[in-house]
């Protein structure tokens, strides 16, 4: 039945036009936020941003403007920076939420089309169907069946039926269609609608912070705690000594500067936007940063088979009637009895199909009907689908009170609303079980009679004739055994959870090399289980029949109280519980319904499972750079912290080896390294095949701290054994200084190189492909010349120009102060242990 049986052709291109200009587009205007200024808010706070300004004062007051205008200027960069990445990390999450804006199906021009919310005007011919999110005010001109779920609004959680009815005809934005279809007049969009008058309130709901980004603010915050406590102290010894209060407080203020680990942070939310914005771009909407957080830990992925495994290209392919009693191809030429039960399933299909078996349905009705009797009826109630296992019935009528009712549905359910006798009833069992073995999808047919309007309650209080079974075959999807093997490999857990029969599961499975495709368990069955039964069966069995959405949430819930990390993907009303529970909830974005879509928290947008498995490579990809970036910055920040410490409080010959000039000048050298080449770095080839990372309460373990830690000291040594060896060779403080700079910077770019893999040698992860390494390395050394051999710089720094003798045994003392750990990384691979 097409869209011209109902009369309504909608708005013209033309009138669409004038109203967008008349009422602008359907977008909820709040508080708007200018990006930069907030940045720049963000940036007045900031404890480096504040030091560098305190530095840059005294540095003036005291009459030094060289070093002061350089601080001012270090001010600037380090701002503009910032503000770099942050605009990058804006920008990706600006583009992933016009990928994630809802669509709908609206009538313009005679014909449905589907456009973006926000592109509805006043005086659409909106449609909504089960499963859809209103996106605008309107009133109801068709309905059949038709309920809303008003929650979000109203606060009642029961759906609410409506009609075309005056008193109760109103639909609004932002609620969401529970059951049947609607066809409905936009009358408000935008701020205009319910929604967007309450929607003040909705500008006051902060987004939860996730437990990883928590985590990184409590240890930046500790280490804020830290450098300023360090700070008193060494300005106390200083002030005692020195009496010179500015002095003094400059020495504090290197220390406290070298401390801030003021790039986590940054590092963290650029890594997570633009992480988000690369799922993006493989066809996978992550909707929270957190959700990529936990892709990486996903140890069980509950897989629907319809659309996920198969095609889900339903076509129609075998009839079976009980007159018959024999299965037919419905390629061959059809009696009486078998045109009647295609004609009674398509008239227990939707008035406008949207399920692939209801558009076969209707497709097979238009060839093999004589005459097509849709636009002389109407339907005139409706049973959605329902029941354990479901059906669904549908009442049309036509001008004369000609009356059809015809029901579609699981075939035990039509079964056992029908009076058959045991050989009947045997004989379709015979029926299933010979399609089912096959991998048909199968659906029992029947018709009822009423007399009245005064309808049952219940569809399944009606008394039906049993009249057949179809049988559509959706073929499995050509890359879904390679795809199970990679999360096999990946040591991904796969359940199969449908609404289909154990026999046609069964089938399905085997064809597509499902490793445990002979065991089952069933909806209703898994019900009666208590608790430990039930965690003991989702843990052994792998294929999940005839479920509902209870059934559904208790094998989540089971799951998740063994310890698994789930991931649970769906596409109707009924799977939204179960989204919404899982850890991951993944919803398809072709079939899923916008239901689907709210309560997940990712979207394939071409319905692809392999793309989860690239998400999942990606999670584990972003999550493993994080920390490496992060292990990097702890390692690097040690020896800029101790170099700075240890000759000032113990009193050494050149004490103020590094001021706050050289410690902000290495810190523009680590913040590009961290957070570009690092977020950069490609997969490395492990990844997918080591089981999941432990979803922990804390981002690393006392092994990759201590490695880090480690490492730091190890450089720390090499850099004040640089130090000593310079005082020992008579060299004076600014050859000293420079010495001690050279091996800090050597040091900084062997660690880079190392750090790309804690497993992996160098000599390996040279050959990774990432184009900044080598532009930052060489960016670094450029300037690190510049710096020793252009006087004018040379002098500012303070510097000297090193002689061939001096700059290979500062770099060399780098070099090795790091590169002692690719001895670790041999044994680890040598012994096959990855955490140590």
């Amino acid at each position: 039945m097409s869209i011209d049986h109902f009369d309504i052709k909608g708005l013209t291109t033309e009138e669409v036009l004038r109203a967008r200009t008349t009422y602008g587009k359907n977008t909820l205007e709040g508080k708007k936020e200018v990006g930069v200024l907030k940045a720049l808010q963000s940036l007045a706070k900031e404890p480096m941003v504040l030091l560098l300004l305190v530095a840059s004062v005294i540095y003036f007051v005291s009459g030094d403007f060289g070093d002061g205008i350089f601080l001012a200027s270090a001010i600037v960069l380090v701002s503009a920076i910032s503000l770099y990445q942050d605009g990058r990390s804006r920008n990706a999450l600006e583009k992933l939420k016009s990928y994630a804006q809802p669509k709908c199906k609206v009538i313009r021009n005679g014909k449905v089309i589907e456009i973006k919310s926000e592109d509805v005007v006043v005086g659409d011919s909106l449609m909504v169907e089960e499963g859809t999110t209103i996106t605008a005010d309107a009133t109801i001109v068709h309905s059949n069946d038709f309920s809303v779920n008003e929650s979000l609004l109203t606060g009642e959680s029961l759906s609410i039926y409506k009609d075309s009815e005056k008193n109760n005809n109103a639909i609004y934005k932002g609620t969401t269609v529970a059951s049947g279809l609607a066809i409905a007049t936009v009358t408000a969009i935008g701020n205009k609608t319910e929604l967007g008058k309450i929607g003040k309130s909705l500008e006051s709901i902060q987004e939860e912070k996730t437990p990883l980004e928590r985590q990184i603010n409590n240890f930046v915050k500790k280490m804020v705690i830290v450098g300023a406590l360090v700070f008193v102290i060494v300005w106390g010894i200083n002030f005692y000594n020195s009496r010179d209060i500015l002095d003094s407080l400059l020495k504090a203020l290197t220390l406290a500067m070298s401390i801030l680990p003021e790039e986590i942070p940054v590092a963290f939310t650029t890594f997570m936007a633009l992480g988000s914005y690369r799922l993006m771009k493989l066809g996978v909407i992550v909707k929270q940063m957190k959700t990529v957080e936990t892709l990486g830990s996903a140890t069980v992925i509950c897989s629907d088979k319809t659309g996920t495994l198969t095609e889900n290209k339903m076509a129609l392919t075998k009839l079976w009637t009980l007159s018959s009693k024999s299965i037919t191809d419905i390629k061959g030429p059809l009696d009486s009895a078998e045109r009647d039960l295609v004609t009674t399933a398509m008239w227990a299909s939707e008035p406008i199909p949207f399920d692939a078996m209801e558009i076969a349905l209707h497709e097979e009705y238009k060839k093999i009907a004589a005459k097509d009797d849709r636009p002389g009826y109407s339907m005139v109630h409706e049973y959605p689908l329902g029941g354990k296992p479901p059906m669904m019935t549908h009442v049309f009528e036509n001008k004369d009170g000609d009356r059809i009712i015809a029901a579609k549905g699981a075939a035990e359910a039509l079964i056992a609303v029908s009076k058959l006798s045991e050989n009947q009833i045997q004989h379709i069992n015979a029926a299933i079980n010979e399609l089912a073995k096959e991998g048909f999808r199968i659906l029992g047919v029947g018709t009822s009679k009423f007399v009245g309007n005064s309808f049952p309650r219940k569809q399944q209080d009606l008394h039906f004739e049993f009249k057949g079974i179809v049988a559509f075959y959706d073929p499995p999807k050509k890359n879904i055994e390679s795809v199970l093997q990679g999360f096999d490999s990946a040591g991904i857990k796969v359940k199969i959870v449908t609404g289909d029969n154990a026999l046609t599961t069964a089938a399905i499975a085997k064809e597509i090399g499902f490793k445990e495709s002979g065991k089952s368990i069933s909806g209703m069955d898994l019900m009666h289980l208590s608790d430990t039964q039930l965690r003991a069966q989702v843990d052994t069995n792998h294929i999940f029949t005839r479920m509902f959405p209870e059934a559904k949430l208790k094998i989540i819930n089971a799951l998740k109280a063994n310890g698994e990390i789930v991931a649970m993907t769906g596409d109707g009303v009924n799977d939204a519980p179960a989204l919404k529970a899982a850890h991951i909830g993944v919803a398809m974005g072709k079939k899923g319904t916008e239901t689907a879509k709210e309560a997940a928290s990712v979207i394939l947008l071409e319905d692809d499972l392999s793309r989860m498995l690239d998400a999942i490579a990606m999670g584990r990809r972003i999550y493993t750079n994080l920390k490496k970036a992060i292990q990097y910055i702890i390692s690097i920040h040690i020896p800029i912290i101790l170099t700075v410490f240890f000759p000032l409080v113990l009193g050494w010959t050149f004490p103020n080896i590094f001021t706050p000039v050289h410690i902000i000048f290495l810190e523009l050298i680590m913040g590009p390294t961290c957070s570009i080449i690092y977020e950069n770095e490609p997969m490395e080839k492990n990844t997918m095949i080591e089981k999941p990372r432990p979803f922990t309460a804390t981002f690393f373990n006392s092994v990759e701290l201590a490695t880090s830690v480690l490492q730091g000291l190890m450089i720390t040594v090499g850099a004040l054994a640089t130090y000593q060896l310079a005082i020992h060779s008579g060299f004076d403080e600014a050859t000293t200084r420079t010495m001690v700079f050279v091996s800090l910077i050597s040091a900084n770019i062997v660690l880079t190189l190392v750090n790309r893999s804690f497993y992996y040698s160098i000599l390996t992860t040279l050959k990774y492909r990432n184009p900044l390494v080598p532009m930052i390395i060489m960016v670094t050394i450029a300037v690190t010349v510049m710096l020793l051999f252009i006087p004018p710089l040379t002098r500012f720094f303070e510097f000297s120009s090193l002689n061939a003798n001096q700059i290979f045994l500062s770099s060399g003392v780098g070099f090795l102060s790091v590169i002692w750990y690719e001895f670790i990384k041999l044994y680890k691979r040598s012994t096959g242990a990855h955490d140590i």
